[in-house]
């Protein structure tokens, strides 16, 4: 049940059902809906003229004729005039609505396009943050499995505000810190070199751990048997505990993480289960961890936060500033064009 943000043309998408940003005679129109109408063939206009219409906030569904969506979810969002005039929760009902019928259709996917932000002139940003927090709201008060994707056709479609792209831009000035290809690193003080024989992919704290950690009669590496041995809990059962020390229940956790039923399923069924960071830290987010939090979870699956990464200092950015709503970290990163939290 995670929100997928995807760039594509909306009547390619494969979900059980796609929606359209329609007019209130849902008799086709231009932009979204005209691709829709173009793609799906006469027979939709034909269904579409026996519905009566339909009321700005309300949906109404029809079959997807040639389209790949088995059905089409048609939405009348609200013209912007200022935002003064009912436009917002207007808009939070087309994908309240659009999600409703879906769910009472049995539908295990939807893709949805930016509603009202064409012609209708709703500003991007905020059509994207009411959708996001519209549908994420949807999602974690909703025991119904679906998949939901926001489509959005082209990268200029959506970028956040002006004011916050050029702080985290700023952010990741002062502590962006380009990797280097010599194998000397400088850990909290101490100059180590890392030997030849070790990994670049190993995390330099795994390293600095590995030596910390043996015996100083012997001053030397464990071995890898006896490091192996020295293992404490992974991820899986870090996760769990942390869900019960937070409060929390699973459901509550891996919705506001951005993760499926399924995939936290697999998580929680194999404590040897390794992440993608990104899972990682979308689960950091989710339990609101501090920084020191969220890198000690992160070593559980063998990754560290490093500054040579702008996604890495992205997050770092929004845990410092105390902000873990999920989707507003997804909404820089994406604006920053690296990988989303969660899924």
């Amino acid at each position: 049940m995670p929100l997928y943000i995807v760039r594509n043309d909306i009547t390619l998408m494969e979900t059980d059902a796609i929606v359209n940003a329609a007019k209130n005679s849902l008799l086709g129109g231009s932009g979204v809906d005209g691709r829709i109408h173009k793609a799906a063939g006469p027979q939709l206009l034909e269904e579409c003229k026996i519905l009566g219409g339909c009321a700005t906030g309300s949906a109404k569904i029809t079959k997807g004729y040639n389209l790949k969506a088995k059905y089409v979810i048609h939405t009348v969002g609200p013209v912007w005039q200022g935002g003064s005039r009912g436009e917002k929760q207007r808009l939070e009902n087309c994908y309240i609505s659009s999600l409703d019928l879906a769910k009472e259709h049995s539908c295990e996917s939807i893709a949805f396009p930016l509603i009202s932000s064409g012609v209708y002139g709703y500003p991007k940003d905020k059509a994207f943050d009411v959708a996001t927090k519209t549908i994420s709201h949807w999602l974690e008060n909703n025991e119904y499995d679906i998949d939901v994707y926001m489509v959005l056709f082209d990268k200029a479609a959506y970028t956040i505000s002006r004011s916050l792209y050029d702080d985290i831009e700023s952010y990741i000035d002062d502590n962006y810190v380009a990797k280097h290809s010599d194998r000397k690193e400088i850990i909290r003080g101490r100059k180590m070199i890392v030997s030849t024989h070790v990994s670049m992919d190993m995390d330099i704290d795994r390293c600095e751990d590995m030596v910390m950690s043996a015996p100083a009669a012997k001053n030397k590496m464990l071995s890898l048997e006896d490091y192996i041995d020295r293992l404490d809990e992974g991820f899986s059962q870090t996760l769990l505990k942390l869900i019960a020390q937070k409060g929390m229940t699973e459901a509550q956790c891996y919705k506001k993480a951005n993760i499926s039923r399924k995939h936290f399923s697999k998580i929680r069924n194999d404590k040897n289960y390794k992440p993608k960071k990104s899972t990682a830290l979308a689960f950091a987010i989710a339990l609101e961890l501090s920084l020191e939090e969220t890198e000690q979870l992160l070593k559980k699956a063998g990754y560290a936060l490093t500054h040579s990464s702008r996604a890495d200092i992205i997050v770092e950015y929004f845990i410092i500033n105390g902000n873990y709503n999920i989707f507003d970290i997804n909404d820089a990163l994406w604006s920053f064009d690296q990988p989303l939290l969660g899924y």
